[in-house]
Protein backbone atom coordinates (compact mmCIF):
# COMPACT_ATOMS: atom_id res chain seq x y z
CA UNK A 1 0.00 0.00 0.00
CA UNK A 2 2.87 2.41 0.70
CA UNK A 3 4.04 2.07 -2.92
CA UNK A 4 0.64 3.38 -4.10
CA UNK A 5 0.67 6.24 -1.62
CA UNK A 6 4.21 7.21 -2.63
CA UNK A 7 3.27 7.03 -6.33
CA UNK A 8 0.24 9.25 -5.77
CA UNK A 9 2.29 11.74 -3.76
CA UNK A 10 4.73 11.85 -6.68
CA UNK A 11 1.83 12.65 -9.03
CA UNK A 12 0.70 15.49 -6.76
CA UNK A 13 4.26 16.86 -6.47
CA UNK A 14 4.81 16.59 -10.24
CA UNK A 15 1.57 18.44 -11.01
CA UNK A 16 2.52 21.26 -8.62
CA UNK A 17 6.05 21.53 -10.07
CA UNK A 18 4.67 21.71 -13.64
CA UNK A 19 2.16 24.38 -12.54
CA UNK A 20 4.86 26.54 -10.97
CA UNK A 21 7.16 26.03 -13.97
CA UNK A 22 4.44 27.18 -16.39
CA UNK A 23 3.64 30.25 -14.29
CA UNK A 24 7.32 31.24 -14.22
CA UNK A 25 7.68 30.56 -17.97
CA UNK A 26 4.66 32.74 -18.82
CA UNK A 27 6.01 35.47 -16.52
CA UNK A 28 9.46 35.24 -18.13
CA UNK A 29 8.15 35.39 -21.70
CA UNK A 30 5.92 38.37 -21.01
CA UNK A 31 2.38 39.34 -20.12
CA UNK A 32 1.60 40.19 -23.71
CA UNK A 33 1.35 36.45 -24.36
CA UNK A 34 -1.47 36.06 -21.83
CA UNK A 35 -4.10 37.79 -23.87
CA UNK A 36 -3.07 36.79 -27.37
CA UNK A 37 -5.46 34.34 -28.92
CA UNK A 38 -4.00 33.84 -32.37
CA UNK A 39 -3.99 30.45 -34.07
CA UNK A 40 -0.29 30.08 -33.26
CA UNK A 41 -0.94 30.74 -29.56
CA UNK A 42 -3.81 28.26 -29.42
CA UNK A 43 -1.66 25.55 -31.02
CA UNK A 44 1.17 26.44 -28.63
CA UNK A 45 -1.10 26.11 -25.59
CA UNK A 46 -2.44 22.76 -26.80
CA UNK A 47 1.07 21.44 -27.40
CA UNK A 48 2.33 22.66 -24.04
CA UNK A 49 -0.55 20.97 -22.24
CA UNK A 50 0.13 17.74 -24.11
CA UNK A 51 3.87 17.99 -23.44
CA UNK A 52 3.52 18.37 -19.67
CA UNK A 53 0.60 15.97 -19.16
CA UNK A 54 2.80 12.88 -18.85
CA UNK A 55 5.20 14.72 -16.56
CA UNK A 56 2.33 15.49 -14.20
CA UNK A 57 0.87 11.99 -13.97
CA UNK A 58 4.16 10.10 -14.37
CA UNK A 59 2.68 7.85 -17.04
CA UNK A 60 -0.25 6.92 -14.80
CA UNK A 61 -3.29 7.18 -17.07
CA UNK A 62 -5.66 5.83 -14.42
CA UNK A 63 -8.69 7.77 -13.26
CA UNK A 64 -7.17 8.24 -9.82
CA UNK A 65 -3.88 9.52 -11.28
CA UNK A 66 -5.66 12.07 -13.47
CA UNK A 67 -7.97 13.18 -10.68
CA UNK A 68 -5.07 13.59 -8.25
CA UNK A 69 -3.15 15.73 -10.75
CA UNK A 70 -6.26 17.86 -11.36
CA UNK A 71 -6.91 18.19 -7.63
CA UNK A 72 -3.31 19.23 -7.02
CA UNK A 73 -3.66 21.91 -9.72
CA UNK A 74 -6.88 23.24 -8.20
CA UNK A 75 -5.32 23.38 -4.73
CA UNK A 76 -2.10 25.08 -5.83
CA UNK A 77 -4.08 27.53 -8.01
CA UNK A 78 -6.30 28.41 -5.05
CA UNK A 79 -3.21 28.84 -2.85
CA UNK A 80 -1.51 31.09 -5.40
CA UNK A 81 -4.59 33.30 -5.76
CA UNK A 82 -4.90 33.53 -1.97
CA UNK A 83 -1.22 34.49 -1.62
CA UNK A 84 -1.59 37.11 -4.37
CA UNK A 85 -4.64 38.56 -2.60
CA UNK A 86 -3.08 38.43 0.86
CA UNK A 87 0.39 39.69 -0.10
CA UNK A 88 0.39 42.45 -2.75
CA UNK A 89 4.19 42.23 -3.07
CA UNK A 90 3.89 38.57 -4.05
CA UNK A 91 1.23 39.46 -6.60
CA UNK A 92 3.39 42.24 -8.04
CA UNK A 93 6.42 39.92 -8.27
CA UNK A 94 4.36 37.30 -10.07
CA UNK A 95 2.33 39.55 -12.37
CA UNK A 96 4.50 42.63 -12.79
CA UNK A 97 3.26 46.18 -13.24
CA UNK A 98 0.96 47.76 -15.81
CA UNK A 99 2.88 49.57 -18.54
CA UNK A 100 1.75 52.94 -19.91
CA UNK A 101 1.83 52.82 -23.71
CA UNK A 102 0.26 56.18 -24.67
CA UNK A 103 0.05 59.32 -22.56
CA UNK A 104 -1.82 62.46 -23.67
CA UNK A 105 -1.72 61.53 -27.34
CA UNK A 106 1.95 60.52 -27.41
CA UNK A 107 3.06 56.92 -27.95
CA UNK A 108 5.82 56.08 -25.48
CA UNK A 109 8.31 54.18 -27.65
CA UNK A 110 10.57 53.16 -24.76
CA UNK A 111 7.55 51.62 -22.99
CA UNK A 112 6.55 49.78 -26.17
CA UNK A 113 10.02 48.23 -26.28
CA UNK A 114 9.74 47.27 -22.61
CA UNK A 115 6.35 45.62 -23.27
CA UNK A 116 7.56 44.09 -26.56
CA UNK A 117 4.58 45.57 -28.40
CA UNK A 118 4.81 47.24 -31.79
CA UNK A 119 3.34 50.66 -32.46
CA UNK A 120 1.04 49.04 -35.03
CA UNK A 121 -0.40 46.73 -32.35
CA UNK A 122 -1.13 49.69 -30.09
CA UNK A 123 -2.70 51.66 -32.92
CA UNK A 124 -4.86 48.63 -33.78
CA UNK A 125 -6.04 48.40 -30.15
CA UNK A 126 -6.80 52.13 -30.14
CA UNK A 127 -8.87 51.85 -33.34
CA UNK A 128 -10.74 48.84 -31.94
CA UNK A 129 -11.84 51.11 -29.10
CA UNK A 130 -13.35 53.48 -31.64
CA UNK A 131 -10.64 56.10 -31.27
CA UNK A 132 -9.32 57.24 -34.67
CA UNK A 133 -5.71 57.98 -33.67
CA UNK A 134 -3.28 57.99 -30.78
CA UNK A 135 -3.56 61.81 -30.68
CA UNK A 136 -7.09 61.36 -29.27
CA UNK A 137 -5.96 59.00 -26.47
CA UNK A 138 -5.48 60.33 -22.95
CA UNK A 139 -4.05 57.07 -21.65
CA UNK A 140 -3.42 53.54 -22.97
CA UNK A 141 -2.06 50.91 -20.61
CA UNK A 142 -0.93 47.32 -21.01
CA UNK A 143 -2.52 45.76 -17.93
CA UNK A 144 -0.89 42.94 -15.95
CA UNK A 145 -3.29 40.43 -17.49
CA UNK A 146 -2.31 41.38 -21.06
CA UNK A 147 -5.32 43.59 -21.78
CA UNK A 148 -4.81 47.03 -23.26
CA UNK A 149 -7.00 49.65 -21.59
CA UNK A 150 -7.67 52.85 -23.52
CA UNK A 151 -9.04 56.01 -21.92
CA UNK A 152 -10.19 58.90 -24.04
CA UNK A 153 -12.12 61.80 -22.55
CA UNK A 154 -12.98 63.20 -25.98
CA UNK A 155 -15.01 60.09 -26.75
CA UNK A 156 -16.43 60.07 -23.20
CA UNK A 157 -15.93 56.36 -22.62
CA UNK A 158 -13.56 53.91 -21.07
CA UNK A 159 -12.65 50.73 -22.88
CA UNK A 160 -10.82 47.56 -22.06
CA UNK A 161 -9.48 45.53 -24.95
CA UNK A 162 -8.09 42.00 -24.88
CA UNK A 163 -4.89 42.39 -26.88
CA UNK A 164 -5.13 40.37 -30.11
CA UNK A 165 -8.22 38.66 -28.72
CA UNK A 166 -10.70 41.10 -30.29
CA UNK A 167 -12.83 41.16 -27.15
CA UNK A 168 -13.92 44.70 -26.34
CA UNK A 169 -15.75 45.76 -23.21
CA UNK A 170 -17.02 49.33 -22.99
CA UNK A 171 -18.53 51.32 -20.16
CA UNK A 172 -20.10 54.67 -20.87
CA UNK A 173 -19.29 57.48 -18.41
Amino acid sequence: MSIFQNHYLQIIASAIIVYIFLILAVRLFGKKELAQLSVFDLVFILLISNAVQNAMVLGDSSLIGGLLAALALFVVNYAMKYLMFRYPGFSKALQGDPIMLVYQGKVLDSHLRLAKISKEEVLEAIREHGVPSEKEVDLAILEVDGNISVLSSEFAHKSSHRHKGHKVVRKEN
